[in-house]
């Protein structure tokens, strides 16, 4: 995925809300009216809201909108400011007393990156909606990645930034699958070829690998319950996917964390995916598999370009 990257799908908008010396903030994500949406998760520590909605056994139309925040499960009342900017424009899911905004939600823990007591709310929310654009996001530590960290396998003193990273791609079919990506993994963030992009550093500041390092421990790391962490991505497409298909696909981005992140799905991370389809018309045969395949390949590039965003790699 060299040169500039490609643009996500028409109708979807990104926004985000940036507190640097609070070291958290949060994004959103506004798709076009009619999406589809599935939700994944992996990690063993999740921090999410109204994720249920996306299931497949579920009746609901579609998310309004999804939003990836720091502050942990504080962060989770950034979404009520997403449901007032959305109820405020009539978007939402039909309903006899009025559009009732759907607003899945997930967090990273950000919180000993800097102020603990800073935490996005509902204005901040509300301002991420006010931000959202169409186009490449802007990337790197702002919105949710401000306050991210990486590689903190041998504790936070020797881990790197982490951020908000981006990357996209085309099916055969024409279809863009462009993949969204929180880094705040426990984890090392490895290149194409499996080296260590970013890793811990021992005590005499050389790069080490996380993974290698916990699996050779005599006794468990002082994480200190937990050191903070997490990975969450939103694939967004518009091909023609059902909530079903939404979900298959979700579940194969994260395919993508564990190529770039290790170890992964620990315990302590709270990984989770999303993904969203705004696509009209008929499902092909085998769309998901191929969706899915894009988007774990999108997903590995979206970690990947966080951490060269933030400067850590």
């Amino acid at each position: 995925m060299s040169g500039p990257p490609l643009a996500p799908p028409d109708g979807y908008q990104v926004g985000h809300w940036s507190d640097p010396e609070g070291m958290t903030g949060c994004t959103v994500v506004l798709p076009p009216k009619g999406t589809r949406g599935g939700v994944w998760v992996m990690g063993g520590g999740p921090g999410t809201r109204e994720t249920d909605g996306m299931s497949p056994y579920s009746r609901s139309e579609g998310p309004s909108a999804v939003l990836l925040t720091g502050g942990s499960a504080f962060g989770l009342a950034a979404a009520d400011g997403v449901a007032r900017w959305l109820e405020e424009r009539g978007r939402g899911t039909t309903t006899p007393a009025g559009p009732v905004p759907l607003v899945p939600t997930a967090v990273i823990f950000d919180l000993p990156s800097g102020d603990p007591r800073a935490r996005p709310g509902p204005d901040d929310g509300y301002a991420a909606c006010e931000a959202a654009a169409p186009g490449t996001p802007e990337r790197g530590p702002v919105g949710v990645g401000t306050g991210a960290t990486v590689a903190k396998a041998l504790g936070r003193e020797g881990s790197s930034q982490g951020g908000f990273g981006y990357a996209a791609t085309r099916t055969g079919a024409g279809e863009v699958v462009a993949a969204l990506a929180a880094v705040n993994a426990a984890g090392d963030v490895l290149a194409d070829d499996g080296s260590i992009l970013v890793g811990p550093r021992d005590a005499d500041g050389r790069l080490v690998s996380g993974a290698e390092a916990m699996a050779a421990m005599t006794e468990p790391p002082e994480l200190r319950a937990p050191e903070g962490n997490t990975t969450l991505v939103c694939i967004c497409t518009d091909a023609p996917l059902d909530k079903r298909e939404c979900g298959m696909v979700a579940r194969a981005a994260t395919a993508g964390i564990a190529r770039a992140v290790d170890p992964t799905f620990t315990p302590v991370d709270g990984d989770v995916a999303f993904c969203l389809a705004s696509g009209a018309g008929e499902s092909r045969p085998f769309v998901a598999m191929q969706v899915g395949a894009a988007a774990a390949t999108a997903t590995a590039a979206a970690i990947r370009d966080a951490v060269r965003a933030a400067g850590s790699a």
